[in-house]
């Protein structure tokens, strides 16, 4: 009988990319793959260890892990991930219960390490993060129309909040051979949609190249043929640049979205992030943006309670978010992360007082997303088909303004059938909170 492994991918979609390459060699390996850990002889976490928040979440789960454990309804628990990388001795001592304890550089050889452990070895190995696969096969985790495209690794932009460089190394692009051939791969596994991801997908290629390749890259990946949909995630302002823009404007497969996030906008703040934007770059390029492409969804993530930032700082930001009007806007109260420099900083601020801010944001975000959704009745979108929703007897998916798992949905009914992974035709009639409601207008497929 087959050993029964289960996974759980924690954090974000790059790290679940890590995860997708894992479970393919254990499922070519001969291992059962299982999506209960209650029905499983052996458990992989594979952790994050960004901010507090997602530490706590992944401590969390091992406990819970570690409980069936006890009970004997697993035996066997595998660590590995950004937490077990950033946290080395101290994840070994303070998770005894786990079996093997693994860096990123690691995750390649899971297999020689599951079968270790199964002999009753304990495993505690963390190989250079450099070690980390680049590429390579994947099982498809996400609904099997779309997926990750994960371009570079790590990360050398040195933000002071940031501990991403320290974690997942500098940053290191992938061959554009191997992104066109993984990219390939995924289109004939049925991918229509591609999600293109990176610490920072804006500085491709620089590394390998000496210049910037992103542009280059996009071009081909458009030739790529049943491939519809492109998106572009994680772009550093200051990287955004003319080429890009027009090459955006001009191939119709790159969605007009871009998930630019900007952290903050006051230029003093921006200054100690080590941020090389202002407030008047980041409104130039705005508007350059939405003149050049004026369906263009902007996504973007912002920091209240940096150390340091008093209250004039924090309403400089809330008017710069009244008036650039993001579509997409997540905020965050500040996270103080051991061995970054901002870590450091003697003025911190009381997390209260961090956490009231992002709800002011959240708050004011909240009504320019309704602004949005109200603009959009009486509009044709394209919306690629997700589900049933039997509960609520209609379909529901995704417009191009829709990034996966962060943004909304689309709810709306047909009289005909409609497949998961179908691009449709939907008339929006009326919103619901940040979602939108609507009717599909066409019997056939959408292009």
């Amino acid at each position: 009988m087959a050993i029964k492994v289960g996974m759980v991918s924690l954090g974000c979609d790059k790290n679940l990319v890590d995860s997708e390459r894992m479970l393919k060699k254990l499922r070519a390996h001969g291992y059962e793959l299982v999506t209960e850990f209650g029905d499983s002889d052996v458990a992989v976490v594979n952790t994050c260890g960004f901010i507090q928040s997602a530490k706590e979440e992944a401590i969390e789960t091992i406990l819970e892990i570690a409980k069936l454990k006890e009970e004997g309804k697993v035996k066997k628990l595998i660590l590995t991930g950004c937490l077990t990388e950033r946290y080395k001795e101290e994840a070994v001592k303070e998770f005894p219960e786990a079996d093997a304890v693994i860096g990123i550089g690691d995750n390649k050889d899971i297999v020689e390490i599951l079968d270790k452990v199964l002999h009753g070895e304990k495993i505690v190995r963390f190989s250079p993060k450099t070690d980390v696969e680049m590429t390579g096969d994947r099982i498809i985790s996400t609904l099997p129309f779309f997926s990750y495209l994960k371009i570079a690794e790590g990360c050398s932009n040195h933000c002071t909040y940031c501990a991403i460089p320290m974690i997942r190394g500098k940053f290191r692009s992938v061959p554009m051979e191997q992104v066109l051939a993984e990219a390939e791969q995924l289109v004939s596994y049925g991918v229509t949609e591609l999600n293109i991801i990176a610490q920072d997908v804006t500085r491709y290629g620089e590394d390998l190249y000496h210049e910037n390749k992103l542009c280059e890259l996009l071009t081909k990946l458009c030739q790529i043929p049943d491939l519809k949909w492109i998106r572009l995630l994680y772009c550093y302002p200051e990287r955004i640049t003319d080429e890009l823009i027009e090459t955006i404007a001009r191939e119709d497969k790159i969605l007009n979205y871009i998930d630019m996030p900007i952290q903050h906008s006051d230029d003093k703040i921006l200054k100690r992030m080590n941020r090389p934007t202002t407030n008047e770059s980041l409104r130039k390029l705005i508007q350059k943006l939405r003149d050049r492409i004026p369906e263009i969804v902007l996504r973007t993530t912002l920091i209240t309670g940096f150390p340091g930032e008093t209250e004039e700082q924090f309403n400089n930001l809330a008017e710069f978010v009244q008036d650039m009007k993001f579509t997409r806007l997540g905020c965050f109260a500040y996270s103080q992360e051991d061995g970054t420099p901002a870590g450091n900083f003697p003025d911190q601020i009381d997390e209260e007082i961090r956490q009231h801010r992002a709800d002011i944001i959240m708050e004011q975000q909240m009504e320019i997303s309704a602004e949005y959704n109200q603009e959009q009745l009486g509009k044709i979108k394209t919306a690629v088909v997700e589900g049933f929703d039997k509960w609520a007897e209609c379909y529901f998916g995704r417009t191009e303004a829709d990034a996966p798992d962060i943004d909304g949905k689309i709810f709306f009914s047909s009289e005909e059938k409609l497949e998961s992974g179908q691009y449709v035709k939907v008339r929006i009639t009326d919103t619901l909170d940040y979602d939108l409601l609507g009717e599909v207008i066409s019997d056939e497929s959408a292009e």
